[in-house]
């Protein structure tokens, strides 16, 4: 666990915690302990840990922003994709203990599961260390989606999302091609297709070939995740 509590920049007092965090209903049910406790409970705690270090925050770095802008703000940031993100930059998928089944069907990969798994680590952090170290560790790990909130870009970069998720499950990168360019010169609309191992995925449309990709790269992202 060196190389997580490193790139976690925090060491558990309670490792039972962060053994708890990483425990899957999957490897729990399968082993067939009644004493062992998944991650379950540690993941719906966590999940209000994120929502109100994440809405501190957001209030200290946007002291003008409205309710309803800060409020957008942090779903952008803890919606799953942004928490797949910080689970990739943790290496979070080698650490979890999953079932056969879980482990068989590419479990390590799968975006929810590592979601789910952010979230309890958060509420265990919360557990052995209280909030304000599991705040501190909040902004260090999220501060640069939030800086990309600050900045208009799109936190949810699904195309990065994509194909990180498909080197790790498929050794292959997706394709994108246009399939149509239509509406006047100042308006125009993009079509775009995206493939995997030559076979068509998901289709996107938007105002610039870059926005049509990204929708494109969602659709596939939300359907691949699901296989």
């Amino acid at each position: 666990m060196d190389s997580l509590t490193k790139a976690l920049g925090y060491t558990f007092s309670r490792t039972e915690f962060l053994l708890q965090a990483l425990r899957h209903a999957s490897y729990v049910n399968e082993l067939g302990d009644s004493a062992m406790k998944d991650n379950e409970l540690l993941e719906f705690l966590g999940d209000a840990v994120l929502d109100l270090a994440i809405g501190h925050l957001l209030m200290e770095l946007f002291p003008d922003a409205k309710e309803g802008q800060l409020s957008k703000y942090r779903s952008m940031v803890v919606d799953e994709s942004g928490l797949y993100q910080v689970a990739l930059g943790l290496g979070l998928g080698r650490y979890i203990q999953l079932g056969k089944g879980e482990e068989q069907s590419g479990g390590r990969e799968k975006p929810s599961i590592l979601a789910n798994t952010v979230e309890a680590l958060f509420g265990a952090l919360y557990l052995d260390a209280g909030f304000d170290k599991a705040a501190a560790v909040v902004r260090r790990l999220f501060f640069p989606l939030i800086e990309k909130v600050g900045s208009g870009e799109r936190v949810s970069d699904f195309k990065s999302l994509l194909q990180e998720f498909t080197q790790q499950k498929y050794k292959t990168l997706p394709k994108y091609h246009m399939i149509e360019e239509s509406g006047p010169a100042h308006e125009k609309t993009f079509r775009v297709g995206l493939t995997l191992h030559e076979k068509m995925l998901a289709e996107g449309s938007g105002k610039s070939k870059k926005e049509a990709e990204q929708n494109a790269a969602r659709e596939a992202f939300f359907c691949l995740k699901e296989l």
